[in-house]
């Protein structure tokens, strides 16, 4: 009769962490962590991208191929690349937003224009985006309003283009390759997110690099397994 009500106890017991979760540390991580998977997945934006058609056509323009030669977004996404689309009218107080910032560690944030009317060296910052760069710290940028183009390099070192706008959240891991551009309309709002105290430190393409050296091993590598 013991060992019965026993077995009873240790049975309401095991009922009782099912129906809380939190109260067991094991499956209230396992299900933190599937409900943060489930999340970055529903939000991830359907930005799109393309093959780069290197011309001397201004870099303000979509430079496509005729026809366009569409590059994947899971492409992009296996070169490191992360991308969300969010509701951004109310992003200081939104809880999506929210939830990748502590998810992904950002602790801090700074809010840039970039316009003619909002930059008196206009035209020299815009140059300086567009000359090929990687950083040792991941980018994260929310497109808070305005649009423009991010190039990066492929596996095979052509050049990947792919449009942003409004509510697009792009992170690209350090040591990539890339450049960006605005569009012709040469307007863009952004929230820029980082981990550490904000660092915008572009450094020249190097394979030296140790970021680059990570970023080659952790997913290029793999692409271009992928491709042969």
């Amino acid at each position: 009769m013991l060992l019965f009500f026993l077995f009873l106890l240790l049975l309401l017991v095991a009922t009782v962490l099912c129906s809380f979760p939190h109260l067991n540390p094991s499956i209230a991580a396992s299900t933190s962590h599937s409900s943060t998977e489930a999340r970055m997945e529903a939000s991830k934006s359907e930005i799109q991208a393309w093959e780069y058609n290197s011309t001397d056509e201004n870099e303000k323009l979509a430079h496509k191929y005729h026809p366009n030669r569409a590059i994947p977004l899971s492409h992009v996404h296996g070169l490191g690349i992360l991308t969300w689309k969010l509701d951004v009218d109310n992003w200081e107080s939104d809880t999506e937003l929210k939830n990748i910032r502590s998810d992904r560690g950002y602790k801090y944030s700074e809010v840039i224009t970039v316009s003619r009317e909002a930059m008196v060296d206009f035209d020299a910052r815009v140059k300086g985006f567009f000359k090929e760069h990687m950083h040792s710290q991941e980018e994260s940028r929310l497109i808070l309003d305005g649009s423009g183009y991010w190039d990066i390099r492929d596996y095979d070192d052509k050049w990947i283009r792919f449009y942003v706008q409004k509510g697009d959240l792009v992170v690209l891991p350090p040591g990539m390759y890339h450049r960006f551009t605005l569009d012709t309309n040469d307007y863009i709002k952004a929230l820029l997110l980082f981990t550490e105290n904000p660092v915008r430190t572009q450094h020249q393409r190097s394979d030296d690099s140790a970021a680059r050296k990570l970023y080659v091993e952790k997913y290029l590598l793999q692409q271009r397994v992928k491709a042969q």
